[in-house]
């Protein structure tokens, strides 16, 4: 197992970490300070999100590159079912994937979407986002990009997604049958299933994404409570005991939403 308390190059921060992504929220940095700073402090990698990058994919990237580091993966792209499906969801679906060819990211996140207006369960659901899946696979594909399947911890269900095992996610990927397509695995969203290590054993070369924090015990907040690793319950080495197990050599992404704390 990579060291990484003394040695940051197996890690990547996702910038959601200093809440980029949340309006009104942030240090106020730019993102070239953003980038420096990790650099700064001998991280592998960065994540984005797609709101900071606006027209200027391929400068930020290269920026990153030049710093000495690596775009490990470009969040997200819209919810492909559920209330939240925009409008113009081809478009944008389109837009994500161009945008991280641009920078050099080798992966956009999916997070599913909820279940579909008027159906209950999750069967309908899950046949309208196969189907959409398998004409993103193809479009990300033409971009030589890869999508990660992220299943989100159970309490995120109905409005955010119909993806919640590893498990899951893992049928999904087989059944579309598509090369570029894999799993990324959030600690926070999946640590509580007691079938994870057995489901991860069967991984093989799907996982595509290992993302770090750490679920506090009396935790405030579904989103936004996410705890730095080792202040909270989740078994994090025998998780990454079970990823690297299954292949899985890419960076390790600290994801800490931490509204308050952090």
């Amino acid at each position: 197992m990579r060291d990484s308390a003394n040695d940051h190059s197996a890690l990547a921060l996702n910038t959601a970490s200093f809440s980029h992504n949340l309006d009104g929220r942030g240090a106020g940095w730019s993102t070239e300070r953003v980038i420096d700073a990790c650099s700064a402090q001998g991280f592998g990698g960065i994540v984005f999100w797609r709101r900071e990058i606006g027209t200027r994919a391929i400068e930020i990237g290269d920026h990153v590159r030049g710093a000495g580091m690596q775009v490990v993966g470009l969040c997200r792209t819209p919810f492909l079912v559920g209330v939240g499906t925009p409008k113009n969801l081809e478009g944008e679906i389109v837009a994500s994937i161009e945008m991280a060819a641009a920078l050099g990211a080798p992966v956009v996140t999916i997070v599913t979407g909820g279940t579909e207006p008027g159906t209950k369960g999750l069967g309908p659901t899950w046949d309208r986002f196969a189907d959409r899946l398998s004409h993103d696979c193809e479009r990300a594909a033409s971009c030589g990009v890869k999508l990660g399947l992220e299943p989100l911890n159970t309490m995120f269900g109905g409005n955010r997604t119909c993806l919640f095992s590893v498990a899951d996610a893992f049928e999904l990927c087989r059944g579309a049958d598509a090369p570029n397509l894999g799993i990324a695995v959030d600690v926070y969203h999946v640590w509580w299933d007691s079938r994870l290590s057995r489901s991860l054993s069967d991984a093989g070369d799907l996982i595509s994404g290992y993302h770090l924090c750490d679920w506090l015990a009396d935790t405030s907040s579904m989103l936004l409570d996410r705890g730095m690793m080792g202040d909270g319950v989740v078994d994090l080495r025998d998780i990454r005991d079970a990823v690297e197990n299954a292949g899985y050599r890419g960076l390790c992404e600290v994801e800490v939403f931490s509204s308050d704390d952090w």
